[in-house]
Formats: structure tokens, sequence, C-alpha cells
């Protein structure tokens, strides 16, 4: 079965323009999460797929630049541009990857993937309800759950959320949810603000190496460590998910 993660990247987020190209440890955000998903055993492809807006440009010149697969697709639907990008790269199993998330765990996104594999689930995430910390979600889904959120979804919220209308639809989808061993939820992982970046700079000063990907015990340790380091963004508005 062919595994396509499809890393959805814009230059035009309206709470930090452009924070894709914020450099961690010498190098960009987006280029972290790409060679973090590098590791797992069961992703065949990564692919950026970014808008087809001018202002993105930047984007497709970066992937050309690093030798990184890319799809140019609707700014708005991004539930389209994720089933266009699918279809491009003819994928059987799609993992859903946001370009603010520099802290990517590859062993979860394989777990998620071996699941849909082993028991022919349609959908499998680790944040319904959640458990992890902010930023360590994983979604993973079949093309065909992706084709029937595609021709069926009428709502604007679902069409630029990509899998809400799976999470509003179970009943048609079958679906698992991976549970962490403790609820870490609120810890924040995600990159929104300039907060979230100087917690993620930090973070990235301590644990980063060229040569190996960190990983979420090494960062639960570094924690423990050095508690400060979560006041940083400890007043950054949770995501509705996570309130």
């Amino acid at each position: 079965m062919n595994v396509v993660a499809i890393i959805q990247a814009r230059t035009g987020s309206t709470r930090l323009p452009n924070k894709i190209f914020y450099k961690l440890s010498g190098y960009h955000l987006l280029y972290h999460v790409v060679e973090r998903l590098k590791p797992s055993k069961e992703i065949n492809h990564i692919v950026v797929a970014t808008s087809i807006a001018v202002n993105d440009n930047s984007v497709e010149d970066w992937c050309l630049n690093n030798n990184i697969n890319f799809f140019r697709g609707s700014e708005e639907n991004v539930l389209k541009r994720y089933y266009d990008t699918a279809r491009e790269y003819k994928a059987d199993i799609i993992v859903r990857v946001t370009a603010d998330d520099p802290f990517k765990d590859y062993r979860i996104i394989d777990k998620a993937i071996n699941i849909i594999k082993k028991n022919k689930i349609d959908f499998v995430c680790n944040n319904n309800p959640v458990s992890y910390p902010e930023g360590l979600d994983v979604e993973v889904f079949t093309m065909d759950a992706l084709t029937n959120s595609f021709l069926n979804s009428t709502s604007i919220y679902e069409q630029e959320h990509v899998t809400q209308y799976i999470n509003r639809n179970k009943s048609i989808f079958k679906t698992f949810n991976i549970k962490n061993h403790k609820n870490l939820s609120h810890y924040r992982w995600t990159l929104d603000t300039i907060e979230d970046y100087l917690f993620a700079k930090e973070v990235y000063s301590y644990l980063y190496k060229k040569e190996s990907v960190f990983l979420t015990e090494d960062i639960y340790k570094l924690i423990d460590k050095k508690p400060l380091l979560l006041e940083i963004n400890k007043d950054v508005p949770k995501t509705n998910l996570y309130k």
C-alpha cells in the first residue's frame, strides 16, 4: 500500500505570517517537519501541499531547492488540496501533517499506519479525545475515506480542516483513537505565536542534532529538568480541541 504523508504548508498564517520559514537551530521550520518524518518505516512519499496563491511561490521554490515533492492546490479548500495531492501521488493511505508542528514523532505515525493496515480502519488519530501534547497530533486515513469526505462535504469548516467530515460522521467510518499513557494534552508544542516559536527555539537549542531526530521522551525529560521552559508560551490560548 502506498502511504503518502501530506504536509499542508502556506505562508499566509494570520497569527504568525511566514512561520514555516522561521529558523530553529539554523534550519527552517518546514525543513524540520520534513526531516522528522523521514525515519518512518511506513511512509513511502513525503509531499508538501501548498496553495496556488502567489505568496506561496516561495514554498514551491523551497521545495525545488531542497528536492522535496510538492503539490499546489486550493488555498481555502484544504480538503480539496489533500484530495488532489493524494490522487496525484496515487495514495492508498494518507498521513495528514501540519507544517507548524516541529516535534512530530514518526513512531506514533507508524503505529497509526499499522493499525489502519492491520484492522482495515478508515481513520486513526490520537486527538479524539486528546491525550498527547498539542502538536503531536496524528491523523491517518484511507484514500476511500478522503474521497468520501471530498465528495460529500459541503461545510466550509470541514473543507478547511480536512478530517472534520469524518469526525462529524463517525457512523459511516470505522475510526480508532490512540491514547497516550498519561494525559499530557496541557502541553503546547505547536507553533502559532511568537511565544510558541521561542519555546520551540529553546527546546531545539538543547536537543537538536543534525545526525539524529530527538524523540518525545527527550522533550519530557528536558521539561522535567527545566520546567521554566513551560512558562514561555503558557499564556497562549489553546486551540478548541485542546481547551
